[in-house]
């Protein structure tokens, strides 16, 4: 008896020391492969974004997936954004992780886009933006300190259905 107790303990001492520690960093993953910006296809993906209207971003937060309902998907110089606010925590998650998927459902179509979004801070990206979706002009500024876009890169994308073949593209 007493050796399988010394088993048992020896076991969870394995277990323990092997599960995450709280508030530690996530273990390195696999490299986004490197894709070739492509100003077309980022183009394919923004209008297939628009005719859904609404898009859900996914992001990490530590162990633990965040998913929320955004709006803004816009080309500027050939490459596609979204904005929000660094007040949220989206903000904060994007600048600890930049990796994100995105999920859009249009009709028979979705489409996902596996992505890095990478925070652009000059005024002009953000006043495009804004020019674009001039109903957020009330809650943000391009000059203000809590507006930022970030633009996708390293993206994957794929246009599926139940009915007919995915189609995948990068930009």
């Amino acid at each position: 008896m007493k050796k399988i107790t010394l088993i048992l303990a020896a076991l969870a001492l394995v277990l323990v020391s092997c599960a995450p520690k709280q508030g530690a960093p996530a273990p390195a993953s696999t490299p986004v492969k490197q894709t070739t910006p492509n100003p077309a296809n980022a183009a394919i993906a923004q209008q297939f974004l628009e005719s859904c209207g609404n898009y859900y971003l996914s992001t990490v937060e530590g162990d633990q997936p965040r998913v929320r309902p955004f709006g803004t998907a816009e080309i500027f110089e050939g490459k596609l954004y979204i904005q929000t606010g660094k007040v949220k925590n989206v903000y904060k998650q994007l600048i600890a992780n930049p990796k994100a998927e995105i999920c859009a459902y249009s009709g028979s179509e979705w489409i996902r886009i596996q992505c890095e979004l990478i925070p652009d801070e000059r005024v002009e990206a953000k006043q495009a933006l804004l020019d674009l979706n001039p109903s957020l002009k009330g809650q943000y500024s391009a000059t203000d300190d809590n507006t930022i876009v970030f633009y996708m890169r390293n993206a994957v994308a794929t246009i599926a259905s139940f009915s007919g073949p995915s189609r995948t593209f990068e930009f």
